[in-house]
C-alpha cells in the first residue's frame, strides 16, 4: 500500500514539512489529528482553500482525524499581506462570514460515521482571554527576532506603510490555535499553503516551548500554471467556491479551459482519480488532444466536488445546448443566465425587431447586408433553430424565460439577444 505521504507528494500536495521521517512514522503508526484554518476575510472560500480541503479529505479517508478551524478570531485581524494593511471588517460581518464558510466546509468532509471531522472556531478560546493572560502565558514564548524575520513582516517593515501591531500579532494568534487544539484534541499536525509556513512554525515552536513536545507542519505548494504564472485568476477575480459569487457554470468553464500542459497536474491535485485513471487521461491528452477528455473529467469532478452532481449536470447540459446539442428551453433560468452572461449581446426593443439587426448589434455580422447573406447561407440560428427568412422578426415567444434568445452564426460564434425591462 502506498504511504499517504507518498500519495500526497505524487498529487503535488507536499511542499515543505517539519521532520519528514518523524511525520511519516506518525502517519503510519496510527491516526493523527490534523487541522487547517480558514479565515473569514471574505464571504467565500476560493481555489486556494480548495487545495487544503482536498488535502484534509485525503487524510480523513486514510483514517486520520480532521479538525476544520474557522477563524472567528483571526478573521477579525487578518494575516498580513505584502500589499499593505487590511481593512478590518466589523464583528457582525466576520460572524456572518464564519457561518458561510462553515456551510461550505461541511460539504467537503465527512462529519458523521466512524471517523467524523470536527468544526472548531478559535473565537471560542480567544474571546474570554485577557490581554494580561495572553501576554503572560503566550507572548512570553515568542522572540521578536524570529517574528521580525518573517518574510511578510520584514517586507512590510521596509515599506513606507509599515505594519500595525494588530497584524504583527497574527502569527501569535495562529500559534495559539495550534497550542489550544493540541491541548483539547491531541492535534499534532497543521497544514496550510506554502505562504503560511512561518505561521505554521509559530505554532510548532509554541507547543515545543509550552508543552515540551514535538508536533508537525505540512504545507502545499502554491499552484501555478506551466508557464510559471499565477493560477486561479479570472476576469472577475478569484475562483470562488460560493455559487452566488461565481456561478457553477462559470466555475465549470474555468476548469474546462485548462491548458493541456496543466490539466494532468490539476487532475492529481484537485480530484480523487486514481493513478491509473490519471495516466489514462494523460495518454488521451497526447493522443487525442482535440477531444479534451482530461479537461472534461477535471471540470466535471471539481464542479461536482464543490457544487454537487445536479449542478454539474445542469452546466454540462447548458454547455451542450448552447452549441446545438441540447434543448435550450429545458435549462432553468439561473443556469441559462450564467451560460449567456459573458456572451456579446444585443438589446431587444419593445417593438418587433429583425433578426439581422440583432446579429449586427451583437457583432456577429458586419451589417444588415452581411446578416442577410449569413441567413441565406443557412448559417444563422436562434435558440438552435435555423433562420431561413432574411426578413424574419424576433418573436416574443422565442425569448427563453421571457428574456433571452441565443443567437448563433456558424457552429461556434454565439451572442444573446436580451429583453431588458424598464
Amino acid at each position: 500500500m502506498v504511504h499517504i505521504l507518498d500519495e500526497l507528494r505524487w498529487r503535488g500536495l507536499v511542499a515543505q514539512s517539519t521532520d519528514e521521517q518523524a511525520l511519516r512514522d506518525a502517519l503510519e503508526s496510527g491516526p493523527v489529528t490534523v487541522y487547517c484554518g480558514f479565515d473569514p476575510t471574505a464571504p467565500s472560500l476560493h481555489h486556494g482553500h480548495l487545495v487544503q480541503l482536498v488535502l484534509l479529505r485525503h487524510l480523513q479517508r486514510s483514517g486520520h482525524r480532521v479538525l476544520a478551524l474557522v477563524g472567528g478570531a483571526t478573521g477579525m485581524i487578518g494575516d498580513p499581506r505584502m500589499s499593505g494593511e487590511r481593512v478590518l471588517n466589523s464583528k457582525e460581518t466576520v460572524a456572518e462570514w464564519v457561518e458561510r464558510l462553515r456551510a461550505q466546509i461541511s460539504r467537503f468532509l465527512d462529519f458523521d460515521g466512524d471517523n467524523p471531522a470536527r468544526m472548531v472556531n478559535n473565537l471560542d478560546w480567544t474571546a474570554e482571554l485577557s490581554a494580561i493572560d495572553f501576554l503572560r502565558d503566550i507572548g512570553k514564548h515568542y522572540r521578536l527576532g524570529t517574528m521580525l524575520a518573517k518574510d511578510t513582516v520584514a517586507r512590510r517593515l521596509a515599506s513606507d506603510e509599515g505594519i500595525s501591531f494588530t497584524e504583527f500579532s497574527y502569527q501569535i494568534l495562529q500559534g495559539l490555535d495550534y497550542l489550544e487544539l493540541n491541548r483539547r484534541y491531541g492535534c499534532t499536525l497543521q497544514t496550510g499553503g506554502n505562504d503560511q509556513w512561518g505561521n505554521l512554525l509559530s505554532g510548532v515552536e509554541l507547543i515545543r516551548k509550552a508543552e515540551q513536545t514535538g508536533v508537525h507542519a505540512l504545507t502545499t505548494p502554491l499552484i501555478t500554471k506551466s508557464d510559471g504564472t499565477k493560477f486561479g485568476k479570472t476576469e472577475g477575480g478569484a475562483v470562488w467556491l460560493a455559487p452566488d459569487m461565481m456561478t457553477p457554470y462559470a466555475f465549470y468553464q474555468f476548469w474546462i479551459n485548462t491548458d493541456d500542459a496543466d490539466v494532468v497536474g490539476y487532475l492529481k491535485t484537485f480530484t480523487f482519480r486514481t493513478r491509473e485513471e490519471v495516466e489514462e487521461l494523460e495518454r488521451a491528452v497526447v493522443e487525442r488532444p482535440h477531444a479534451r477528455e482530461a479537461q472534461r473529467v477535471l471540470a466535471g469532478d471539481v464542479t461536482t466536488l464543490v457544487h454537487g452532481r445536479a449542478a454539474t449536470d445542469a452546466v454540462v447540459a447548458a454547455s451542450q445546448a448552447l452549441f446545438g446539442r441540447g434543448d435550450l428551453a429545458e435549462l432553468d433560468e439561473s443556469t441559462l443566465a450564467a451560460a449567456v452572461a459573458e456572451l456579446p449581446r444585443a438589446v431587444v426593443p419593445e417593438e418587433p425587431v429583425q433578426v439581422i439587426d440583432l446579429l449586427a448589434e451583437a457583432g456577429l455580422v458586419a451589417g444588415r447586408g452581411a446578416g442577410r447573406r449569413a441567413v441565406a447561407e443557412g448559417g444563422v440560428s436562434i435558440n438552435n433553430v435555423r433562420v431561413t427568412d432574411p426578413d424574419a422578426l424576433l418573436d416574443a415567444s422565442q425569448l427563453l424565460h421571457g428574456r433571452w434568445a441565443v443567437l448563433r452564426r456558424g457552429k461556434r460564434t454565439l451572442a444573446v439577444a436580451e429583453a431588458v425591462s424598464g
